[in-house]
């Protein structure tokens, strides 16, 4: 049996798979935020509480909202930021008295469709998240493909492709790069176009109500968001060219984006052939959690 923790900002998932992936139980709680003993206590004690009710000993996998600099062990790039410089895997792993494993949580959501996912079967799934920032992570034969600086797939700190002079030079982001992805195609980029056309601050899913209502400023808004998505996955399939395309995050719910977005990218292809499939993440917002039980 497996167990699988999704460490987000700020809720900590546990799920336990069993080998032929269906789900036993699941626990979640809040994230102790900025507290990086409680954090690592309140891990350790979800697994302790799966093993409990399940009276067996498990792997644990452990998505994170960063990664682990192989040059020193200690966790980098995550928005979660009071886990950052310390050896997160390492205390776990003596919090738990086992190795644990750990990888970047888009990286999981990659593993867990790769594995008995939309991606069931293909060689290389590039995984998107477009939620309230935008991520990627590679799986290549249902493992993660991490790479030397352990930053493969981090696509969306990639600056915007083919900009418009009225994109250009594009916001800052808090990378310190101007014109990344993350700051047009994620959720927040999306909510940030709409009210640069309107001066009215809405969420997400309330534009999409508007779309649907046939708004015309939230449907030319959401044509804009189109638009930059497709030339946001050129430029990924221009380098990796995956087997399939998997959706995660709030922006994956609007269905249109399904039929709109395949037509689009091809303008933008080397070649301009495209038939790479791209499908909403089979597993939802339980991909996270599923692919970190799956890193074993």
């Amino acid at each position: 049996m497996r167990i699988g923790i999704d460490m987000g900002g700020t809720k900590i998932e546990g799920i336990a798979l069993a080998d032929s992936g269906e789900e036993l139980l699941r626990r979640r709680i809040d994230t102790p935020r900025h507290d990086y003993d409680g954090t690592v206590n309140a891990i350790a004690g979800i697994v302790r509480s799966i093993e409990a009710d399940t009276n067996q000993k498990c792997t644990v996998g452990i998505g994170i909202p960063g990664t682990i600099s192989p040059q020193t062990g200690l966790v980098k790039n995550a928005n979660s930021t009071w886990i950052i410089g310390k050896h997160f895997d390492q205390d776990l792993g003596t919090a738990l008295e086992r190795e644990v494993r750990l990888a970047n949580d888009a990286n999981c959501l990659a593993v867990s469709e790769a594995v008995d996912g939309a991606g069931a079967g293909a060689k290389v799934v590039f995984a998107i998240i477009i939620g309230t920032g935008c991520g990627g992570g590679i799986a290549i034969d249902q493992k993660v493909h991490t790479g030397l600086q352990a930053i493969a797939g981090e696509w969306g700190h990639i600056s915007l492709g083919w900009m418009s002079p009225e994109e250009y030079p594009g916001t800052e982001c808090y990378c310190g790069q101007r014109g990344c992805l993350e700051t047009f195609i994620s959720g927040t980029g999306f909510e940030n176009e709409y009210e640069r056309q309107t001066g009215i601050r809405k969420r997400g899913r309330d534009i999409a109500q508007l779309i649907e209502q046939e708004d015309v400023v939230a449907e030319r808004v959401m044509r804009i968001y189109e638009n930059r998505l497709a030339r946001a996955i050129a430029t990924a399939v221009n380098i990796i060219d995956p087997d399939v395309l998997v959706l995660g995050g709030g922006m994956s719910n609007i269905s249109r984006i399904y039929k709109t977005i395949p037509e689009l990218v091809q303008k933008w292809i080397f070649g301009g052939e495209f038939s790479t499939p791209i499908r909403p993440a089979k597993h939802g917002d339980s991909s996270g959690v599923r692919g970190a039980a799956w890193l074993w």
